[in-house]
């Protein structure tokens, strides 16, 4: 990846995050935020308030372009850029960009952490759970369960083909939580034993609806046939404001190989390959959603949207109708 003027580290932060290097929801939004920063710090072009605003427009424009779904790639880049509305001249603008990266970093650690403590109090005593994927607001929730003497044991699906759960086991472990690693398809195998299924989300609907690792549907329906409950942690700025307005989530497809080596695929060229990242669960399969300003029911997401996304809806009522249809370098001219 190579972009005229823009500093090296900020596009191998894109980079990370197009190829999976970076991952979570949460670590993508702060990568972002981080990436803004580098840029504005190592800005070098003529000190213009218009030149740097479409240069920052650039820059936000790469990143979003590197991953459709997870919705705090666009909300963390709209957040941080949404700062320069109030700059004068150059300078207010560098440093309201900086500051504005600062605040979103700070506040996306400090929400992790109060979800954290919320959710773990709503898991009784000598409790199974069962995660799905990697998720950092899942594995601190899980942790602080299990410190307070409320999980005894976790299911850790190993999460295919990426197997992003084995980063969840093995940081489990190295927080002293016993885990059983078990592949996707023996979910419903182990679901009887389950009191709790813990997950995060990529992106909530304003229906409630939650956007999660592929599986994450077919967990939650196994769920609900055993009557197990499932608790969805998740950062406010992990909900999508372009559904309010009846935007679907995009569904990223990813490369066969992921899959199947690509010395297969030649072998056997008549056969076909697909690769979702993420499933949409309804909100009827979900009991409830933690997030860092308190606990919703699905149907409440909307309210959260209202209250804490606001800034995103103005953008949205000026024309953009979906975050990947937002040019930032012409929205910031």
């Amino acid at each position: 990846m190579s972009e005229a003027g823009i500093p090296p580290r900020v596009l191998e932060i894109a980079e990370g995050i197009r190829s999976m290097k970076i991952r979570g929801a949460g670590k993508i939004g702060r990568a972002a935020a981080e990436a803004l920063k580098i840029a504005a710090e190592e800005y070098a072009g003529p000190r213009d308030l218009q030149v740097f605003k479409k240069y920052i427009g650039r820059v936000a424009d790469i990143l979003i372009s590197t991953r459709p779904t997870a919705v705090s790639l666009p909300n963390a880049v709209m957040f941080v850029v949404s700062a320069l509305k109030n700059a004068q001249d150059y300078e207010s603008a560098r440093s309201s960009i900086i500051g504005s990266a600062n605040r979103f970093i700070e506040e996306s650690l400090s929400a992790v952490k109060k979800i954290s403590e919320m959710a773990a109090r709503r898991i009784k005593e000598n409790s199974i759970v069962l995660t799905h994927c990697h998720s950092s607001v899942a594995v601190s929730t899980i942790t602080e369960a299990y410190r307070q003497g409320r999980v005894v044991k976790v299911y850790s699906t190993e999460t295919r083909p990426f197997y992003q759960g084995r980063i969840t086991a093995t940081q489990l472990i190295n927080n002293g939580v016993p885990v059983v690693q078990i592949p996707d398809s023996a979910v419903r195998y182990v679901m009887g034993e389950v009191d709790y299924v813990v997950i995060g989300a990529d992106t909530v609907a304003s229906n409630g609806a939650v956007v999660n690792k592929i599986g994450t549907s077919q967990v939650a329906l196994a769920a609900k046939e055993a009557r197990v409950r499932v608790y969805v942690v998740a950062e406010s700025y992990k909900f999508s404001p372009v559904t309010l307005v009846g935007e679907l989530v995009p569904i990223e497809f990813r490369d066969p190989t992921e899959v199947v080596p690509e010395d297969w695929l030649k072998q056997h060229p008549g056969v076909k390959v697909l690769n979702p990242s993420f499933d949409v669960t309804p909100p009827e399969y979900i009991d409830a959603i933690v997030t860092e300003i308190g606990v919703i029911p699905p149907q409440a997401a909307i309210l959260v949207l209202m209250e804490r996304l606001g800034w995103a809806l103005e953008k949205i009522k000026q024309g953009v109708s979906t975050f990947t249809s937002i040019r930032f370098e012409d929205l910031l001219e």
